[in-house]
């Protein structure tokens, strides 16, 4: 199997939101009052916005976009074929995307998901994020949430972002795989492209 990370595309996050997997529709129904497969990709190519592709397939995006200076928002979904897509991801995330929003100045990058989407719960704490609280009744249904970061203290660097390989790239605003940039602030494509 072919695994791929690519920038975000209009086309392909749209797929990707069409073919939701039901742990992620869940968590996505329940955020918005309204929504549809292409709105949900034109909100998701802010910052830095990816796409993981298996066989030449789009299959999950995941990115982080900045909410104002300094705090940023984590995310990511996917089709049914996502499990595949998240050994990938998470070496991108610390070796690519990591270094990228780092680079932009993050103090606190923030990532939430739904308490019963226990899957997505046990990724966020291997990617090194802490558990800050409940969110009780953010869904629209009353749906309980958790909320997860990295932060960034003076002296201290708790974001995992400044352990990453990539961020020489970054900082010299090149990429591994020549395949340019990526939403609306520019992404860069890693080293875990062609994988």
């Amino acid at each position: 199997m072919t695994v791929r990370i690519i920038p975000a595309t209009l086309r392909d996050l749209s797929y990707i939101a069409a073919n939701l997997r039901p742990e992620d529709r869940a968590e996505i129904d329940c955020q918005f009052d309204e929504w549809s497969p292409a709105l949900l990709a034109l909100t998701t190519l802010q910052g830095f916005a990816y796409v993981v592709e298996l066989d030449d397939n789009p299959e999950a995006g995941f990115g982080a976009a900045e909410q104002r200076g300094g705090l940023w928002i984590a995310w990511s979904w996917g089709t049914r074929r996502m499990r595949r897509c998240v050994p990938g991801i998470t070496e991108f995330f610390h070796a690519v995307l990591g270094p990228q929003v780092a680079a932009r100045g993050a103090w606190r990058v923030e990532a939430r998901a739904l308490a019963a989407n226990e899957l997505a719960l046990r990724w966020l704490a291997r990617l090194g994020a802490t558990q800050r609280c409940r969110l009780p009744g953010y869904g629209r249904n009353g749906e309980d949430f958790l909320l997860y970061d990295w932060t960034r203290t003076l002296g201290e660097n708790h974001v995992p972002f400044s352990k990453a390989a990539g961020a020489e790239a970054v900082a010299a605003d090149t990429d591994h795989c020549r395949q340019g940039r990526a939403g609306a602030r520019s992404g860069l494509a890693g080293p875990a492209c062609g994988q």
